[in-house]
């Protein structure tokens, strides 16, 4: 048997339980502060990482100048960090990516691509020259025991830099995060050197994969905000795009990947994707036949990762605790900081000069006063030192301090070789240099702001060049996913029976759609509904009207007339549907019982044609047939009750004519910022437009192209010169600069080519070759600014006096024969009030008979339906 069956008292004891009451929270928040304090959220001093300051620390032991091996690195790292070589790895090769701190060489990846770096055992590292400056100072370190005790490392570093800001942090914790994106070397330098100067500075993120970024939502980096990053994507041809630069946070593959999930989905239409990318990134993407390239891009943009939202999150540890900050504030006290360290630095310095020039006054004294003669006869240690103290007692008082027992051994060492070469001329130049860099010092530390400024003036010298900015801050436009997407369903409708969807395809075909469109129903019972989309859905019976609904498209008019249940008048109205609520069904009639639509138009530009409304043949009136135009009635909603037709009978309505829009002109807006046409009279009135208007582009490297007035249309604003509705009787008048020949010339054209968005050169091939000016004008005048041998002297032109108007193919005349400095458009036209619209006003009187008939077409205005607007707004999409 057991001893637990023969002992009752041992048997207790091994099944005695132990409390754990609060061991579980004191552990869960000893590992939490573990893991916040030192594994994901970097110190502000130094803006690091432990294991990435123990890897720099282990590569400032090991630099001898010479590149080293990553997997040795590494090793020597793991004296400091009580994690595996992994961690240590990883973070390596992440800060290498970064060409900042660590000089690389070998296969280090490739952050755009996404391929990884080579094994350690074969890439190669050392620190940088920026690094060397920047990062280490042992006087001015602090340091503290490794994990093991064997080794001291330091608590932080002494950056003199905005390290945490230039490369970006990212680092999940428990119950807490860290993003804070990367910015650009230079602006960061720039804005140190005016929070120096007392300014404020607002820095943005700039990142090393290029591409646009809308910063309005940065908020300067604090919870809650969002940075919206794009792809730069050009057209090549009608036919192909390339995107030139990912979004940060992407890859090449991943970019390809999400653009093949797109079309697989029927968001997007395109024939191929090839990545180019080698020393640039280079994706191109060939269209599907008949694709808008316009279109595809924004498409692009709403269903890929060709643009990505960021959420930054800047937090970071300060005295042993995280803390959320602004972006603004980091460079604040990066910026402090480093004034304060380049302050220490002048101290200690100041400190070793002062006590140098001691040093070396005691031993002038000592030699050319021949003490050390004095101690030949001195037979003991504290006689020796006590004959050399009495020997500087008269010089004492020059000195800054007292004069202790370690400086009289010193003297004592020195060598009798050194005192029989002593050169007091030597020894006197010495010290006066010792002195200029002290009285430099004192000057430093006096002016220590200046010394700051001047500091990082010259890091910005010695470093700045090619860290540009790489990323362009644009202001983004919001893409509508339902306008971009592409027609990748067919809507059919059974009219009979009230189905309406892209899986009837045996049934009445449509229009193309895109399976994000909403689609809008009118019913022969006069209802009216909005609906999503589907494969089958049933939306009532007697379809009249079915298409895809647009919100919002004030252009859109519906022409209706329909006999009222209770009357038994016919009514007639025209209406516009704005807003509505998914699946709701709304009255365009009255209401009343037996109420039914008698004729119905949808016009997309607001057209009201002419109809002929047949009475039957026992309608008493002596007039059964008359006319009616639509254009006699104004638009309103679609809830309003209408105008009388006739209270008589009516036996069929046939269409007489066609009718021309009543809403006039659309007034079309150009906003350069975003590159992009609305008619929200955001930019520059460009025009009034009507059916095939067309505008007008003229680009800088002298191309130009006639486009639609589409909204979807895209420019590039930073390339634009001139954007207008485009008249072909207009002389187009241009001057450039021809690369070849290093002149500038002026032509005179007309347009006369009439292709759409294809891109025609007016100006010479030469890659050098810019358009200086171009203006539609009649008599456009040009101040000119000649260099004429060493002084420089304006002159004006009138262009159409120094030109005929010619082919837009001819080279043109030389402008002058003298260097041209500058060029300025002089703009003479009167300054009027600019015409915002063209279209005639909305006609307000309706239409009225004299004969016995008055209630033809009268215009007797019934009650119109309340209903209130915020109840339309409701569940609006």
């Amino acid at each position: 048997m057991s001893d637990s069956t023969n002992n009752p008292e041992k048997d207790e004891s091994l099944h005695e339980s132990i409390p754990v009451t609060g061991m579980y929270k004191d552990w869960f928040l000893d590992y939490a502060s573990y893991v916040i304090l030192e594994r994901a959220v970097p110190a502000i001093e130094d803006g690091l990482k432990p294991v990435q300051r123990r890897i720099l620390h282990a590569m400032k032991e090991m630099d001898d100048g010479r590149f080293n091996k990553v997997a040795n690195i590494i090793g020597q790292s793991m004296q400091y960090h009580p994690h595996g070589d992994a961690s240590i790895g990883d973070a390596i090769v992440n800060l290498g990516q970064k060409d900042l701190l660590i000089e690389t060489q070998g296969n280090w990846g490739d952050i755009r691509t996404g391929d990884s770096a080579a094994a350690a055992r074969y890439i190669e590292a050392r620190l940088s020259k920026f690094a060397l400056e920047v990062v280490f100072n042992a006087q001015t370190t602090e340091w503290q025991l490794s994990y093991d005790g064997r080794k001291r490392e330091p608590i932080t570093l002494p950056v003199k830099f905005p390290l945490l800001l230039a490369q970006g942090v990212e680092g999940i914790a428990v119950g807490l995060s860290t993003k804070i994106l990367p910015h650009n070397f230079c602006e960061l330098i720039a804005g140190s050197i005016a929070i120096l100067n007392g300014e404020k500075t607002n820095v943005l993120p700039d990142f090393p994969t290029g591409g646009l970024a809308d910063f309005s939502e940065y908020n300067e980096g604090l919870r809650g905000s969002r940075v919206k990053v794009r792809a730069r994507i050009e057209e090549e041809d009608s036919k192909t795009l390339l995107v030139k630069d990912i979004p940060f946070g992407t890859t090449t593959n991943s970019i390809i990947d999400s653009i093949i999930k797109a079309n697989d989905k029927g968001k997007i239409k395109i024939k191929k994707v090839v990545d180019n990318t080698a020393k640039d990134v280079e994706i191109q993407i060939q269209l599907a036949p008949g694709q808008s390239p316009d279109m595809t891009i924004d498409a692009l943009y709403a269903f890929t990762d060709c643009e990505v939202s960021i959420s930054p999150n800047a937090c970071v540890i300060i005295k042993d605790k995280p803390v959320f900050l602004t972006v603004n504030e980091i460079l604040e006290y990066n910026t402090k900081q480093t004034r304060a360290l380049l302050k220490r630095e002048l101290e200690i310095r100041k400190a070793e000069l002062m006590e140098k020039l001691l040093f070396s006054s005691l031993e002038k004294i000592f030699i050319e006063n021949r003490i050390y003669r004095d101690i030949e006869e001195c037979t003991t240690w504290e006689s020796v030192i006590e004959t050399i103290d009495r020997g500087l007692d008269p010089f004492k008082p020059e000195f800054y301090r007292e004069i202790t027992t370690e400086d009289i051994v010193r003297l004592t060492e020195i060598k009798i070789k050194r005192i029989s070469k002593f050169d007091t001329f030597k020894a006197d130049e010495l010290m006066r240099k010792l002195q200029e860099e002290l009285k430099e010092v004192n000057y430093n530390l006096k002016h220590l702001t200046e010394y700051a400024i001047k500091y990082y003036e010259n890091l910005l010298t010695k470093y700045g060049k090619g860290r540009e900015r790489k990323t362009e801050i644009r202001a983004f436009d919001t893409i509508e996913a339902t306008v971009v997407a592409a027609n990748n369903a067919k809507l059919y409708v059974n009219r009979v029976d009230g189905f309406v969807g892209y899986g009837l395809k045996k049934d009445e075909f449509v229009c193309d759609c895109s399976d994000l469109d909403d689609i809008i129903v009118i019913r022969r019972d006069g209802k009216c509904v909005v609906t999503r989309i589907q494969e089958k859905g049933f939306v009532g019976k007697d379809i009249l009207h079915v298409a895809v609904f647009r919100k919002g498209d004030e252009r859109m008019v519906y022409n209706l007339i329909y006999l009222d249940g209770g009357t038994g008048r016919a009514m007639v109205k025209r209406f516009q549907v704005l807003a509505v609520t998914r699946d709701r069904e709304y009255e365009l009639t009255k209401g009343s019982k037996g109420s039914k639509v008698m004729y119905l138009t949808a016009n997309a530009n607001g057209e009201a044609e002419t109809v002929t409304v047949y009475l039957t043949q026992g309608a008493k009136a002596r007039v059964k047939v008359f006319d009616f135009d639509f254009a006699s009635i104004e638009i309103k909603g679609r809830g309003a009750g209408g105008n009388i037709l006739t209270k008589y009978p009516v036996r069929k309505i046939q269409l007489k004519m066609e009718g021309v829009s009543t809403l006039g002109g659309l007034d079309i807006y150009y906003d350069s910022v975003i590159g992009r046409l609305n008619t929200d009279e955001r930019g520059k009135l460009i025009g009034n437009f009507l059916g095939d208007d067309k505008i007008i582009v003229f680009y800088k490297n002298g191309e130009y192209e006639l486009t639609s007035f589409e909204l979807t249309n895209r420019y590039d604003g930073n390339n634009v010169s001139l954007i207008e509705k485009f008249d072909p009787q207009k002389v187009i008048s241009v001057i450039y600069y021809d690369g070849a020949t290093k002149t500038h010339f002026v032509k005179r054209f007309l347009i006369e080519t009439s292709t759409m968005n294809k891109k025609f050169n007016v100006i010479s091939d030469h890659k050098n070759s810019v358009l200086k000016v171009v203006s539609t004008e009649k008599q456009p005048q040009v101040k000119a600014l000649l260099k004429k041998g060493k002084e420089e002297e304006e002159q004006e032109y009138d262009l159409d006096m120094l030109i005929d108007v010619k082919g837009w193919k001819a080279i043109g005349n030389k402008l002058s024969s003298h260097e041209v400095v500058s060029l300025t458009l002089i703009d003479d036209k009167p300054k009027e009030d600019v015409k915002t619209s063209d279209k005639d006003p909305k006609n307000t009187s309706d239409k009225s008979e004299d004969d016995e008939n008055l209630e033809i077409g009268s215009t007797v205005e019934l009650k119109v339906k309340k209903e209130e607007e915020d109840k339309d707004q409701l569940g609006l999409f």
